[in-house]
């Protein structure tokens, strides 16, 4: 009989010891569980901050606002507007230049849009490079990208700006202004491939409100001296157009007729 009772409490201490195991793990599933859901949250909440902050930077280039003031898109790589708008800025301007900066501008911008795969709005790319799905689209690049091919096709009669707004705040946005030699910047065009995701908009540096821009000339100069391609797509710029010569007839003896 005593032999009974003790392997009946053996049984049910065994019983209670497994009890308290299965307790244990249980307990200890659930601790992970509760780990992982708050990583999931904590993880899920930086997306969604990053994201809306992503959102508000853009406030100023929101489709509404995206053409406030004398600010307009380019309609193609020979825009008339833009040419015209360049010529403009003084009688000593060469037509011929300002088709180059024109179609330069424009193609340059789909370019960079095309190889950098670029979103809507223009700062969810900014995030995107942050986190590594994408390897450029920097309003500063695209506006380093067109001072190196503008400056390649050797104006003379057109000079290059690097201009700014908010400089070292989080919403800092560059682009490139275009006035006539030697011509005061603030009555310059700006150019700016980044705000409409590679679509060129370009109007006066004083007909912009979303932005106040201000002239940055040793940026420019350090860019120039120490150029830097963010892209792939390095075009040869187009050769300068030159007045064929006049074809010199050969000397000698003229045929008797």
């Amino acid at each position: 009989m005593s032999a009974v009772r003790t392997r009946s409490r053996n049984f049910r201490g065994r019983e209670f010891s497994e009890f308290l195991i299965e307790r244990d793990l249980a307990a200890v599933s659930a601790k992970q569980k509760g780990v992982m859901f708050t990583r999931r949250c904590f993880n899920a909440a930086i997306v969604a901050g990053a994201t809306a902050m992503a959102l508000a930077v853009c406030a100023p280039s929101t489709r509404a606002s995206l053409f406030g003031g004398d600010a307009v898109e380019a309609t193609s790589d020979h825009d008339p507007a833009l040419t015209a708008g360049l010529l403009r800025l003084s009688p000593s301007v060469n037509p011929d230049e300002t088709r180059r900066v024109a179609f330069t501008a424009y193609t340059t911008g789909r370019q960079l849009a095309a190889e950098w795969r670029m979103v809507w709005p223009p700062t969810m790319q900014s995030f995107l490079i942050h986190v590594g799905a994408r390897k450029a689209g920097h309003c500063y690049q695209y506006a380093n990208e067109l001072l190196l091919r503008l400056d390649a096709l050797k104006l003379r009669t057109l000079e290059l700006h690097w201009a700014e707004c908010a400089p070292g705040n989080f919403d800092e946005h560059n682009v490139i202004v275009v006035t006539a030699r030697g011509q005061p910047f603030e009555q310059g065009i700006l150019l700016d491939n980044w705000r409409n995701c590679g679509r060129l908009v370009w109007g006066p540096v004083k007909g912009d409100p979303p932005y106040r821009w201000e002239e940055n000339k040793a940026e420019l100069y350090n860019r120039l001296q120490h150029p830097q391609h963010y892209s792939r797509i390095i075009p040869r710029p187009e050769p300068e157009p030159h007045p064929t010569p006049a074809k010199k007839l050969p000397h000698g003896p003229r045929p008797q007729q």
